[in-house]
């Protein structure tokens, strides 16, 4: 069995949907958290000087979508066949342009300039992506054929994110989304993280 070793800020952040990814194939590996006040001396350390990092057989890994693909690789979450695959990775990479938002949301100082990004993603952004995932979702709330992939679950971290910034039912009247929700926290693995995972920020 190859060893794991995550290494991101004591977050859910860019590590989270790797680490759903554990706990949904029951895969263990070392989840290392540091604080800011060690990231100046681990940064030169790192391949691009970012988190999180991967280490495993003897090869450090970066880039947080790279190593959720990868995971979902070694925990057959990717799809079944080649069609499959593509769509998920379409799902992850479709989810992109809204997270940079929401990050850009949360680090914007301007308290009014803030309040303006949080209104362009609540009345705008985020009702038009979820319009067009709940297309793309199929009735038994799936992205990628009849069973979990990864785009499922990182899809599900998304609205958890969502749902901290934003209270309220926003897949009201999705019920292909609601079922994709339901059907990543039906995972054991994931249910058991998700009730014992520390508490951290963001």
């Amino acid at each position: 069995m190859p060893a794991y070793k995550l290494t991101y800020f004591n977050a859910r952040g860019r590590a989270e949907p790797i680490r759903l990814l554990f706990a949904a194939a029951g895969i263990k590996y070392e989840d290392v958290r540091i604080e800011g006040a060690d990231w100046p001396a681990l940064k030169p350390k790192t391949p691009m000087g970012y988190l999180p990092i991967l280490e495993v057989d003897g090869a450090t890994l970066c880039e947080s979508t790279a190593i959720a693909r990868f995971v979902a690789k070694r925990a057959g979450l990717v799809g079944k066949d080649d069609l499959q695959q593509a769509k998920a990775d379409m799902i992850v990479d479709g989810m992109k342009d809204i997270l940079k938002k929401l990050i850009l949301m949360v680090l914007e100082k301007d308290e009014i300039k803030k309040e303006e990004l949080k209104t362009d993603i609540s009345e705008k952004t985020l009702p038009e992506f979820l319009s067009k995932y709940e297309n793309l979702a199929n009735p038994s709330g799936f992205f990628a054929g009849d069973s979990l992939s990864w785009a499922d679950v990182d899809f599900y971290n998304l609205i958890e994110r969502v749902r901290a910034m934003f209270p309220g039912d926003h897949l009201k009247g999705k019920p292909n989304l609601v079922k994709v929700m339901a059907n990543v926290k039906a995972n054991p693995g994931i249910a058991k993280w998700v009730k014992e995972r520390p508490e951290s920020a963001f």
